[in-house]
Formats: structure tokens, C-alpha cells, sequence
């Protein structure tokens, strides 16, 4: 998460805006790639194990944010007791994936950009005309093609991965890399994106990513610590753990056996 690693993500996402968005038709070939005129569909999301992968990178993506999802239930639930993850791990896994994947992905731009995915495009059999990346002008309604929400989640195991022992960095990276690439190839293989949505999905992770990272962990005006996390999150809880404790004692007091 250095700044090396921010100036390629914000070239690539030049480069790929800029030629995708002068070419759009590339965006047709690439995903003709996966098409068979013939049965007039693409076959891969008819093949049931290709299903089930797609299933399970979701699973994997959000097996990783779990723990962190689970000590901040049970935080709030029982403040009286310490954070059972880092506090900084937890704040800085959940608020990625819920920025990245939940809120830009599928709340903001899938919900208002309306251009609509491969499988239903006129081109490849379909009845909706195609429209570049950049255009948010196109007939899809609700849970449009830009950007790709389950790219967001899969290249978003980035996060995770720059967490990882300093020695086993470099090779997490590479692993969430090739998941992220892996998931996404399945979404086109699919027909349920084009390459801009995925590869977009990707670069805008990243650099949620590596402000997130620089936040909570690097700039020194804004860097926290397990103890501020842990210390205001008991904060938050306690007025409600309190009145709990007094309407449970109240129950279970000698009024309430009478």
C-alpha cells in the first residue's frame, strides 16, 4: 500500500477510461469472447460448477470479513469486554468492504448508472441498446452492469491481504490479485459484465483501499490505535448495555417472582 502501488492503479484507470471510452467497442469484443452465436447465449452460466465458483469467491471474500464482523456484534453487545480482533483490523476491513462493494458498487452506481449488462444488450441477443463506460444514460432500471459488485468484493480481499506479516505480503497480494481476476473473468464468462465494469470495480477497490490503509494505519494527523477503536466503541455501547443490565435486574429481581 505504498504510493508506487496508487500511481499504477490511478494510470491503469486512465489508460483503460480513456481507450475503452474512445473504443467502446472493444468492450463488445471482449465479451463476444464468451458468447455462442449459435445457441445465442453464454454458455458458461448454464455449467453448474462455474455457478457454484462464483458462489463460493463470494463466500471466500466474506469468510474473511466475518471475524472482524462478529467482534464489532459482540463489542456492542457486551462493551464491558476487550475487542476480540484488532480494533484497527476490524474498522479498517469493514469500512472498505462496506464503502467499496456495498455503498459505491451497489447502492450508487449499479442503482442510478444505467447501462445495461452483456446478456441483455442487442448484440448479443438481447433488447437493450449497448452504452460505453461512461455513459450513464442506458435502459437498464435496477441492478445495472457499472460497476461489477461482486468484482468490488473479490478484488477487495486486497484488504486482508495488506494485512498480512510483512514476508507474506507480496504473495497475498498476488493471491487476492488472481482471485479479483479469477471472479471477474467468471462474471464476463457469464455475459453479467463487460471488462470496464470489472476492471474499474477493481481500481476504484484499490484506492479505497489505500486511503482506508493510509488513514487508520500510515498518516501520522489520522492514524489510530487499538485502544482509541476499542475505547469508543465502549463508549457508543455502554448507555445501552446499562439500560439492559438495569430492565434485566428488574426482571430477575425479587419483585418480578411475586
Amino acid at each position: 500500500m505504498n504510493r508506487t502501488g496508487l500511481f499504477i492503479a490511478l494510470a491503469l484507470w486512465l489508460v483503460i477510461g480513456v481507450v475503452f471510452g474512445l473504443y467502446p467497442e472493444l468492450d463488445l469484443k471482449l465479451a463476444s469472447l464468451f458468447f455462442d452465436p449459435e445457441a445465442r447465449t453464454f454458455p458458461l452460466k448454464l455449467n453448474g460448477w462455474a455457478s457454484f465458483a462464483r458462489d463460493a469467491a463470494m463466500w471466500v471474500a466474506w469468510a474473511f470479513a466475518l471475524p472482524s464482523l462478529v467482534a464489532l456484534v459482540v463489542k456492542l453487545i457486551r462493551p464491558d469486554r476487550p475487542l476480540m480482533v484488532s480494533g484497527r483490523a476490524m474498522i479498517f476491513l469493514l469500512a472498505t468492504l462496506t464503502l467499496s462493494a456495498v455503498i459505491l458498487a451497489n447502492l450508487t452506481f449499479k442503482t442510478y448508472w444505467g447501462r445495461p449488462r452483456p446478456v441483455v444488450v442487442t448484440q448479443f441477443a438481447g433488447d437493450q441498446q449497448f452504452v460505453p463506460w461512461w455513459d450513464p444514460r442506458g435502459a437498464c432500471t435496477r441492478n445495472c452492469s457499472f460497476f461489477s459488485g461482486e468484482g468490488s468484493t473479490a478484488f477487495w480481499t486486497l484488504a486482508p491481504a495488506a494485512l498480512a506479516p510483512p514476508a507474506w505480503r507480496p504473495l497475498a497480494y498476488a493471491g487476492a490479485l488472481v482471485f479479483g481476476a479469477v471472479t471477474s473473468g467468471l462474471r464476463m464468462a457469464f455475459g453479467g459484465h463487460f471488462f470496464t465494469d470489472v476492471a474499474i470495480a477493481g481500481l476504484v477497490t484499490f484506492v479505497v483501499i489505500w486511503f482506508a490503509y493510509a488513514l487508520i494505519y500510515r498518516w501520522p494527523r489520522t492514524r489510530l490505535s487499538d485502544e482509541a477503536v476499542d475505547a469508543a466503541l465502549t463508549r457508543l455501547a455502554w448507555p445501552g448495555y446499562r439500560l439492559r443490565q438495569r430492565l434485566f435486574s428488574r426482571k430477575t429481581g425479587p419483585a418480578a417472582s411475586l
